[in-house]
């Protein structure tokens, strides 16, 4: 295990603001605009002069609050860095440039018509509630304590509201607010995508959506620009804006969805509540979504949006499949030719740039096509340099991994290689990433199954996080931690299939200890995934359950009193099933419910039968007499 960094770098998501908390240090909001006077005091004047000059100055005119105004907009312009004198004399060119001629129409409407854009602009970015209610992995056939927290989301074309995946992961009711209203509506969540931390929601109330104008979608800013984030972070419950300037532009960590893809980095402050509030720039148009910042001793000020070519990529995806079918990628782990060595013994000639194929995952369509110690040349026609970065606007180069982001799950791509010396070109269709243990469960349950106490689980990041903290990276067994980094999937069902812990009983006495070790094989067979395991066990033939475990362990119980154990562990513990509903055999529910629907059919036909065989005399003996049926058709048994 590698030893633990002191001052380890953390991104953290945006986060949502808990709303049943008051949030620390929250002030009613008020400025101290005291602080921001100049020059208030003349010499040779006394205390009471001075005192009322003081008076007189803290009261604005409308005048000072249309300048004030205006500087403030010049800041905006400028990037938030700009100081009042250069506001004013920014302020004072401005105004002398585009002073009209008199023609009648004053500059107030026109600076008044500016101020009206901007408003409208905030008015699409609305406030979202929302109740979550996660899985409880320890105990995964219930769900934790429902909490409250609260977001930032912006109105789209299509009577849609965009924001991030994590405001609304694990939700139990969504509701948002515009701005200036009184009134919370109830929101559903069209689509969610958990790689690129994004999801949309929709309003069916009509009276949501008077007077809403979408927001517009603005080009990939430059290195520099302005850009203002709007939200509701912590702090206060109104609309907050933030300034800064596109401080980096490359291929990030998401951190919610454990994905690669293309991230602005911006000096502007993202708090929690800021998470799905939209970047404009200068223009009005929304050129990201905030969504995480950065946590670190030496860093300050760090914040990430979302850029816009994935955020369009994700609509796109949702307009023209009815769903999101998620990022896709290659399936190949790479490294870089750098050394000439090693260009050479695989004979690449000299104008030759790409980097080495040295994994690829069986599940994916490259295993079909690629070979170990290939070389890929290009991707899409665009070269791929020894370093793995292709070019990227004006002086940039990025990741040849954004090239691939932004394709279409079962689209098709056309790569160089060189494959055995000779160079060839392929056609490959590109699909979403198979993990042997998922970074994320897409809002559904988590899988268990229980016998004789044992309760057995699929491994999956969420789990390890529930079971080990924040820190499971360090803290979670090593073996599990290997098949999460480096180990690929054989198939697209294989499961990592754990004992995560045992309920004690007298049946499994001696096994208590064990907790979140790997399920090798039952009775010889190889554990493939959980309903493996549920399949052999409900048709074990053997008189004994030979469960073979990581580190050599063994667990060994007898079949017949294991199943019949199990009822009374269950109601001990009050747990409904002995297994999640995804595990459950449909024709066995089927069968179960045909007998359930045939059980009350068949009471008044027994009764009737019973009735006839007192009357007789004739009554056996493995049968309890039954007494006239009431007139609700149920019949009512006497006791012995």
């Amino acid at each position: 295990m590698p030893p633990r960094e002191s001052g380890r770098r953390k991104r953290e998501r945006g986060g949502d603001l808990p709303a049943e908390q008051p949030p620390p240090g929250a002030t009613d909001g008020s400025v101290d605009d005291a602080a921001h006077s100049e020059g208030l005091e003349s010499p040779g004047k006394g205390p009471k002069r001075r005192a009322q000059d003081l008076a007189d100055a803290a009261q604005p005119t409308p005048v000072d609050l249309q300048q004030s105004r205006q500087r403030r907009n010049v800041r905006r312009k400028a990037g938030g860095g700009t100081t009042s004198a250069q506001a004013d004399a920014a302020l004072f060119d401005a105004d002398v440039q585009e002073r009209p001629a008199k023609t009648g129409k004053s500059d107030k409407g026109q600076k008044a018509a500016a101020v009206a854009d901007s408003d409208s602009v905030y008015e699409a970015v609305v406030k979202v509630f929302t109740v979550h209610c996660e899985p409880n992995f320890s105990l995964p056939w219930q769900r934790k304590r429902q909490y409250s927290s609260s977001s930032t989301g912006f109105i789209i074309q299509g009577r849609r509201i965009l924001t991030n995946a994590h405001c609304v992961s694990d939700h139990t009711q969504v509701k948002v607010k515009r701005r200036g209203s009184d009134m919370k509506y109830v929101a559903a969540v069209l689509a969610v995508a958990t790689e690129g931390d994004m999801a949309l929601l929709t309003v069916e109330d009509p009276a949501f959506w008077e007077g809403a104008e979408p927001v517009t979608f603005g080009q990939l800013p430059q290195l520099q620009d302005a850009v203002t984030v709007v939200g509701y972070p912590i702090g206060g419950d109104t609309m907050s804006v933030t300034s800064g300037v596109v401080s980096r532009i490359e291929v990030t960590s998401y951190v919610h969805g454990a994905a690669e893809l293309l991230g602005i980095q911006i000096d502007a402050a993202i708090n929690s509540g800021n998470s799905g509030g939209p970047a404009f720039n200068e223009k009005g148009q929304c050129v990201g979504i905030a969504f995480q910042s950065l946590k670190h001793e030496d860093a300050e000020n760090i914040g990430y949006i979302i850029p816009t070519p994935v955020v369009l990529h994700f609509i796109t995806d949702y307009d023209k499949n009815g769903q999101y079918t998620g990022f896709p990628c290659l399936g190949i782990e790479w490294q870089k030719l750098e050394n000439p060595d090693l260009r050479q013994a695989l004979s690449m000639k000299a104008e030759q740039k790409g980097v080495m194929i040295r994994r690829i995952e069986p599940t994916s369509e490259a295993s079909k096509v690629l070979k170990q110690n290939d070389v890929l040349l290009s991707f899409d026609g665009v070269p791929i340099a020894n370093d793995g970065t292709v070019p990227f606007r004006s002086g940039e180069r990025i990741s040849f991994s954004y090239l691939v982001s932004q394709k279409y799950a079962n689209e098709e791509a056309t790569l160089v290689v060189l494959q055995g010396g000779a160079t060839r070109t392929l056609q490959l269709k590109l699909k979403a990433p198979v993990k042997l243990i998922p970074y994320h469960i897409k809002g559904a349950p988590p899988s268990y199954f229980i016998v004789a106490g044992l309760v057995f689980t699929a491994v999956t990041v969420p789990y390890l996080r529930s079971e080990y903290g924040k820190e499971y990276d360090f803290d979670a067994p090593v073996r599990l931690l290997d098949k999460m980094v480096h180990v690929m999937a054989d198939s697209v069902d294989q499961q990592v299939v754990v004992l995560s812990q045992v309920l004690a009983s007298e049946v499994n006495i001696g096994y208590e200890d064990i907790i979140n070790t790997q399920v090798i094989s039952l009775n010889g067979r190889k554990v493939n995934n959980l309903k493996d395991l549920v399949v052999m066990v409900e048709h074990c033939g053997d008189e004994y359950l030979n469960f073979d475990l990581d580190y050599n362990q063994k667990v060994v119980l007898h079949a017949a009193r294991s199943k019949q154990a199990t009822r009374d562990i269950l109601a001990t513990h009050c747990i409904a099933q002995d297994r999640s509903v995804d595990l459950i055999d449909p024709s066995a529910g089927q069968q179960q419910q045909q007998q359930q629907e045939a059980a009350p059919a068949a009471a008044p036909a027994a009764a009737a039968a019973a009735a006839a065989a007192a009357g007789s005399g004739q009554v056996q003996e493995d049968e309890t007499p039954v007494e006239a049926a009431p007139a609700n058709g149920k019949p009512k048994r006497s006791r012995r």
